[in-house]
């Protein structure tokens, strides 16, 4: 069980770091409908296009490496417990939150930096 828990808290973990990467890092040039953080706000132009991926990117990937750490320890620490398998759910669903906590995150960092047309504030 050990295994399989370390596969799937990994799994997710390494994708947030994968995809933090690729946004941050690889940000789409253009503004597109596929790949890259897409909003309301963050479509508005290129600049916020650019500020919503490369925020959303470094969320995702301190958020994967806090995770794939914090998850590696719980599962040997938590192993021995009688609960364990649904101890190991619950932190799968934390690290799915974690995930999708981006978004609240980065659209308050958007409206902090630009105004609701798209321009920056000083």
């Amino acid at each position: 069980m050990l295994t399989i828990s370390l596969i799937f808290t990994v799994i997710i973990s390494l994708t947030m770091v994968g995809f933090g990467y690729m946004l941050s890092k690889k940000t789409p040039k253009e503004i597109n409908s596929l790949i890259g953080y897409r909003s309301p706000m963050s479509t508005k132009n290129q600049d916020t296009w650019k500020f919503a991926n490369e925020y959303s990117g470094r969320f995702w990937i301190k958020s994967g490496l806090i995770t794939a750490f914090a998850s590696v320890i719980l599962a040997f620490a938590l192993q021995p417990i009688n609960t364990y398998k649904n101890l190991m759910f619950a932190l799968i669903y934390v690290q799915i939150a974690v995930l999708l906590l981006v978004i609240p995150f980065t659209e308050v960092a958007l409206r902090k930096n630009f105004y609701k047309t798209g321009e920056k504030k000083q």
